[in-house]
């Protein structure tokens, strides 16, 4: 005689809207080299400017070489006119160089959140493309990756 098992009916969950004291946000995750950026994209007024946090210091005290600032604000100039962002980063690990790529990309991901209209525009002009360059490792009876001991051919 065939035992009968009850089957429990999973319900899906719905995915809730992230929100925090500032309201609703869009987020990413961007990483480069040992660097990885959070990235929190909240809408803000068209009038207002765009405000960028980084580990909860102002964005121009968090990177002092303009380079910088310039590169991890980058695709957020893609966003149209009209659109304006506030963002809060936490990034962790790597150079200071390596975390402004890592935001770089993670605030392109979150704005494709945002409006999967832009993906085209920022993967041309390369946002949403994850350098893949890493450390490499030292290997064994080497001095580094690829350096040799000195060899003595006599």
């Amino acid at each position: 005689m065939p035992i009968k098992k009850t089957i429990k009916k999973e319900e899906k969950k719905v995915k809730e809207e992230k929100t925090t004291k500032q309201g609703k946000y869009f987020y990413a995750v961007g990483r480069r080299k040992t660097a990885i950026a959070r990235v929190k994209l909240f809408l803000a007024d068209a009038s207002a400017q765009n405000n960028l946090l980084v580990n909860g210091r102002k964005f121009e005290e968090y990177f002092p070489i303009s380079r910088m600032r310039d590169s991890a604000k980058a695709p957020l100039s893609q966003a149209g006119e009209g659109v304006r962002f506030n963002v809060e980063a936490n990034v962790s690990g790597g150079g200071i160089r390596a975390q402004a790529d890592a935001i770089k990309l993670g605030v392109a991901r979150a704005m494709v959140v945002f409006n999967s209209e832009l993906k085209k525009s920022l993967k041309g002009k390369g946002y949403l493309t994850r350098d893949p360059r890493e450390v490499e490792r030292k290997k064994p009876g080497l001095k580094k990756a690829r350096k040799s001991p000195q060899w003595a051919k006599r």
